[in-house]
């Protein structure tokens, strides 16, 4: 170790020289390091989640009706989904057996709205051979379900996915098959079975064999076998990789916490190893911390509630600011850009339904869309669909609904528009705002005037406080502007610090507009 070098590890360990250690405000990233991240489309990027069944009625359902044998229920477009009866034949609520019709095919006819939106990865929920219509009880993993489809439409549908230079992610559900499944049923019934050691069967289980969380529909599968591991996603022709050689650009993974760190990791080497730059993000509803060290990302559950938390009052301002940063500084920011910001999907009431006050619901989708991470829009917030717990959060697509002036279509399009429009929210690094009323964070790049603050105010009452910006590149006297309205000057900042008056459950993001002084320029030296 040269001199220097050993001065430069001394300086970190006494704590003497943080910006040198990489702690300081804008020396965290090496300039390229941006770069590298905007190059990476699982950075910041925005998710759109589809149930196939749900989201485009199919030109072919009369000839498909055979698909849908009782106790199967073809429902009528116009029909909202609801709770059901325990049907005790097919040992399933009649409310999983409820379908709609939508199939790959009707998907690629409205490709254009998602692509319009603004999104730039399309999320499906399972599609592989299942009997229920949320598709979580596999039967073959590798064969598309025929009420969706077939092989040859799947790599279609991704191949006009890429063509408007979107990515497609699919569901895995690698945890556990239906009970219904050929293979459990052979390994039920025979001893013998070469899929015996594919589950844990035996009489200290009810019901006979080990199954997720009580649910006797869905058997778990033993991850402990190499040939379970080896079928799903370490062999060539495993699930993972096939599906990412026709056309897939990654994986969700069901009820990832439950894989275990080393089968996490192993089936990621193995997507990357076969699809370099694929992601894989899984279900967490841990808290993120050493799961990213296991993946590309999480499903950030952790910061959705802190989020809803500060929007609802169960948390302060300054309580859930410093638990992001503790998060942030945890998770390390890259595997924070690549991780899901989820506020509804399909296990939770729609936004809609959390959040019956327009204006606290535009806080926190302001939040959802200006936090490290990658939005995650459920298919209808876009024009307000409703829908409480599952089932009703699975009703199909309010196509109805979609109309130029629907406000709620022009709010989430002016969010979209804004993270594209502003490099800092794609990829920034970020830093907390010192404040006590507001919950207040900064976005930053090698750029000061690419700078993005946000201010967010969730009480009923205007809030104006004095906070500082510990933000060295900006100059004294830059204005700051509404992003959203960017004609609108809000502040100006001076010596770190500004004053800012937040309207009440409103968020406010700023950034730092250039004075006019001729062409000269407080910049004119510093990025």
């Amino acid at each position: 170790m040269k001199r220097s070098e050993k001065h430069f590890v001394l300086t970190c360990i006494l704590g003497l020289q943080a910006a040198a250690c990489g702690t300081g405000a804008l020396a965290a990233t090496d300039n390229t390091s941006f770069d590298k991240r905007e190059g990476d489309w699982r950075n910041g990027a925005v998710v759109y989640q589809v149930i196939v069944d749900r989201f485009v009625p199919s030109a072919n359902l009369i000839a498909k009706r055979a698909l849908y044998p009782a106790p199967k229920v073809l429902r009528d477009w116009s029909e909202p989904a609801k709770a059901g009866v325990y049907l005790e034949d097919a040992k399933l609520n009649s409310a999983e057996l409820d379908f709609w019709g939508g199939d790959l095919q009707s998907l690629s006819t409205r490709l254009d709205h998602i692509q319009h939106l603004g999104a730039d990865v399309l999320y499906l929920n399972p599609i592989h051979l299942a009997y229920t219509n949320h598709k979580y009880d596999a039967f073959d993993f590798k064969a598309i379900s025929p009420e969706y489809g077939t092989h040859q439409e799947f790599k279609q549908l991704a191949a006009d996915v890429h063509q408007r230079g979107m990515k497609l992610v699919l569901d895995g559900v690698f945890n556990h098959m239906g009970r219904n499944a050929p293979k459990f049923q052979d390994a039920f019934k025979n001893p013998k079975s070469p899929w015996r050691d594919w589950f844990a069967i035996g009489p200290q289980y009810a019901g006979g064999a080990r199954v997720w969380t009580g649910f006797q529909n869905l058997p778990e599968l033993n991850l402990e076998n190499p040939a379970v591991r080896n079928h799903l996603y370490a062999s060539p022709e495993s699930v993972v990789r096939s599906y990412l050689r026709d056309g897939a650009d990654g994986w969700r993974l069901d009820t990832a916490f439950e894989l275990g760190h080393k089968v996490l990791r192993d089936l990621t080497d193995a997507a990357h190893k076969e699809k370099p730059g694929s992601l894989v993000v899984g279900e967490i509803a841990n808290y993120p911390g050493e799961w990213l060290q296991s993946m590309d990302a999480v499903m950030n559950f952790s910061l959705r509630q802190i989020v809803l938390g500060v929007a609802n009052g169960e948390l302060s301002t300054t309580k859930g600011a410093r638990m992001t940063e503790r998060m942030v500084r945890d998770a390390g920011i890259e595997p924070m850009l690549k991780s899901w910001m989820v506020i509804d999907n399909h296990d939770i009431p729609r936004i809609a339904n959390q959040f019956p006050d327009a204006t606290l619901r535009r806080m926190v989708q302001t939040l959802q869309f200006t936090l490290p991470g990658a939005p995650n829009i459920y298919y209808g917030a876009e024009v307000g669909m409703t829908g409480g717990s599952d089932p009703e959060n699975r009703s199909p697509m309010r196509w109805d609904l979609m109309n130029a002036d629907n406000p709620e279509l022009v709010w989430m399009k002016q969010l979209i528009a804004l993270r594209k429009s502003h490099r800092a929210l794609r990829v920034g690094d970020f830093r907390l705002i010192e404040a006590e009323k507001l919950y207040a964070f900064e976005r930053h790049t090698d750029r000061a005037l690419e700078t993005v603050l946000v201010l967010a105010n969730p009480t009923g009452q205007e809030v104006t406080e004095r906070v500082m910006v510990a933000n060295a590149h900006l100059m004294d006297d830059t204005p700051l502007v509404d992003a959203l309205h960017p004609d609108k000057a809000i502040t100006t900042f001076g010596s770190g610090f500004l004053t800012v008056t937040v309207p009440p459950k409103t968020a406010l993001v700023l950034r730092p507009k250039e004075r006019n002084l001729g062409g000269y320029s407080r910049y004119k030296r510093v990025k």
